[in-house]
């Protein structure tokens, strides 16, 4: 289970992704009827540009920015740190916590792929991490 690769987590998994454009308010609710936490911000072409997640969500608001006029280009972390499908899952959880990320975009050849979070991983990898 330890040399788990990232694909077997994120295999199925449904993407949430929106345009650069999309009003922070909107991102806010397609993440909580999706039960997600977080969202991928991408351009026309469907790259990855950024991920907005809570953190950022807290952030507008602690600005006093308005959600409702405020885009997720204003918004987002720009340009994430991301992991290839073949990826150990030890591995992502080390650039996690090294990096103080809750989630970590998978990408391929420029094509997104899915994200895992810290809650995609099991007992004996968090055990490894510690």
């Amino acid at each position: 289970m330890t040399n788990r690769k990232i694909s077997e987590i994120i295999r199925g998994q449904r993407l949430l992704a929106l345009v650069g454009k999309t009003p922070v308010a909107e991102a806010c609710r397609c993440i909580w009827e999706s039960r997600k936490g977080s969202v991928l911000v991408i351009d026309e072409e469907h790259r990855l540009l950024g991920i907005f997640t809570g953190r950022d969500a807290v952030r507008v608001l602690a600005d006093g920015k308005d959600p409702e006029t405020t885009v997720l280009l204003e918004a987002m972390t720009p340009k994430p740190i991301t992991i290839a499908p073949s990826t150990r899952a030890i591995d992502a959880l080390h650039t996690m916590r090294e990096r103080g990320f809750r989630h970590l975009p998978v990408v391929e050849d420029g094509k997104i792929l899915g994200v895992v979070t810290r809650n995609d991983f099991k007992g004996l990898e968090l055990d490894l991490l510690d």
